[in-house]
């Protein structure tokens, strides 16, 4: 297989969307496209707004899926590590030289286990999620087999209503069998309010997360009755983390899509009612789509239907202009209402996807532009890394 970062005898239009020098009228779609200045100044803003309220940043891998956007996070933000969903995720950003990486997750089949193992051995900080106390003997069991650490993270539900308990005793139980566990090291808390994250109203994401708070400090402070200290108290995304970064429990952020954004990101609101995609965060991730047909006069057919994009948090939107809308896809297929006729064939949209993370996972590459040209080339790293 050729390295991916060398894209010497790649052929765009077959293995690639664009190299770099060329125009945007060049690139082949639909492909996914990336402001990078928007991109920095997302980046940049997020590390300089955790810096400033002595939080770590662990950006969350599974947005973009991109060793070289973690390491822009890195630098540039300040990132303290990533956290990702996957195992064979986890393995992509330690190959790729991320030094702190967490499976947000927990990790149950024997061979994810014996795998995560091992990562240690690529020279990264290994940590995941646990739930359960039969999870604990059989991580000790692997991380020993192969004389590695694992630290881990008892997942508290504080709303989600998916994985981790939900009571202070059950957390204690789990935590003092993992610090008595050879090749374990118990390394704190995670409690990642999920299912408030793209609730429209602030004071509604605030009731939330108040809950999650009181909850998650009743936990920290038995554990520190019990002598066990938290290092990590992790959780918060791009819809909550001002709430968990002012809480005074919570001391890492989990955001993922502030860097990209997308549209279903975009319509929440901040504290003073304005979307969040118009002065919190800038829209950095784009489809780039062509207009391949317009034998209808009201209506333009794009190339980017179902199969370039997810659709499971609404369709995506036409930026920067409200002449024309997309209205409908199907799997190569995407309809633009054009009561204008505005568009003509081979025109460029730029659409802001419903939803960035499975958008993202459908493609191989970004195309970075900058001034109008294609600066950057990166590939979606861990793509198709689902197990």
């Amino acid at each position: 297989m050729k390295d991916m970062s060398d894209l010497d005898g790649f052929e765009v239009g077959y293995d690639i969307p664009a190299l770099p020098g060329m125009d945007e009228a060049q690139v082949q779609t639909p492909c996914l496209v990336l402001d990078l200045d928007a991109l920095e100044r997302n980046v940049k803003k997020m590390g300089d707004y955790a810096a400033a309220h002595g939080m770590r940043h662990r950006v969350h891998g599974k947005m973009h899926k991109s060793v070289d956007v973690a390491k822009l996070q890195v630098e540039m933000g300040g990132a303290c590590g990533v956290c990702c969903q996957k195992v064979s995720e986890a393995e992509v950003f330690a190959r790729g030289g991320i030094k702190d990486v967490l499976v947000s997750n927990q990790v149950r089949d024997p061979l994810k286990i014996d795998r995560m193992a091992r990562i240690p051995l690529l020279g990264a900080r290994t940590l995941c999620c646990v739930d359960d106390l039969e999870n604990v003997a059989d991580l000790s069991a692997a991380a020993q087999r192969h004389g590695t650490e694992i630290e881990c993270l008892v997942e508290i539900d504080c709303g989600a209503g998916r994985c981790g308990v939900t009571t202070t005793p059950a957390v204690v139980e789990i935590a003092k069998a993992v610090d008595a566990a050879p090749g374990l090291k118990f390394a704190g808390i995670q409690a990642y309010q999920g299912a408030m994250q793209h609730m429209d109203v602030y004071a509604d994401r605030k009731a939330k997360i108040d809950i999650a708070v009181a909850q998650v400090k009743d936990a920290v402070d038995a554990l520190k009755a019990e002598g066990l200290e938290c290092d990590i108290v992790g959780g918060g995304g791009t819809g909550s983390y001002y709430f968990e970064s002012t809480s005074g429990v919570y001391n890492e952020l989990q955001c993922g899509s502030y860097a990209f954004m997308d549209a279903d990101y975009g319509r929440i609101l901040d504290e003073n009612g304005q979307r969040i995609d118009r002065g919190e965060w800038e829209n950095a991730l784009f489809i780039l789509t062509s207009v391949m047909s317009h034998a209808k006069a009201d209506k333009a057919i794009v190339d980017a239907g179902l199969k370039a994009q997810s659709v499971d948090s609404g369709l995506p939107v036409v930026f920067g202009r409200d002449d024309v809308e997309y209205v409908k896809c199907s799997d190569e297929h995407g309809v633009v209402m054009d009561p204008t006729g505005a568009l003509k064939v081979n025109d460029k949209l730029k659409l802001v996807p419903g939803h960035c993370d499975p958008t993202c996972n459908v493609h191989d590459w970004y195309v970075g532009m900058r001034g109008g040209k294609v600066e950057c080339v990166w590939p979606v790293s861990a793509r198709g890394k689902a197990y």
